[in-house]
């Protein structure tokens, strides 16, 4: 497998208080049907939701529900190189797809108790609880860019972002951050 180290690095970006880098991660998108989204379950040592919008989560490794037959998995960086190789193996007899895009977005994390109003600035989802609890994701827009957005706790939320658009996004996310400062002045 190639060392794409060098190219998972995050764009040189603007960041606010309200809005921050994780860790590191290897991504992988999965396709397949339920027999696939089951053995992969079983490597990955995860319940895979076939839940429609909900993710899966267990030892730092999480599978979102993207579409009937998609999921979107992601990995602590780490374990990129060993994973993706032996989920294919466990696959081998079944009609799937496994693309490693570690290299094609990264992920921001938005956190604290205007989260939801920080991303409700540029997001048309319903971000309240109550109609997007925690462990819900979907693709959404941001602006105008389309992302992939998931609750990961009562206060934060963890989006998705491809690579060209981290300049836009994180610039809004940083202006609607001045706004949210300048009303707190």
């Amino acid at each position: 497998m190639l060392d794409l180290v060098a190219t998972r690095t995050p764009p040189t970006i603007a960041l606010s208080p309200m809005a921050s880098l994780p860790p590191p991660a290897c991504r992988l998108l999965l396709r397949g049907d339920a027999a696939v989204m089951a053995t992969a379950g079983e490597v990955l040592s995860l319940s895979i939701s076939a839940e429609a919008c909900r993710a899966a989560t267990a030892a730092g490794r999480a599978a979102l529900w993207l579409g009937p037959d998609e999921q979107l998995i992601l990995l602590p960086e780490a374990e990129g190189p060993g994973l993706p190789d032996a989920l294919d193996l466990a696959l081998a007899e079944t009609r799937h797809s496994i693309v490693d895009i570690s290299h094609r977005q990264f992920a921001i994390e938005a956190a604290g108790v205007q989260a939801e109003a920080l991303l409700n600035t540029a997001c048309p989802l319903d971000l309240d609880p109550s109609a997007f609890p925690v462990g819900m994701c979907t693709r959404t827009l941001l602006g105008k860019a389309e992302i992939v957005l998931w609750r990961t706790a009562p206060l934060t939320f963890r989006l998705e972002v491809w690579r060209s658009f981290g300049a836009y996004v994180t610039g809004l996310l940083a202006q609607a951050s001045r706004e949210f400062d300048r009303k707190a002045s």
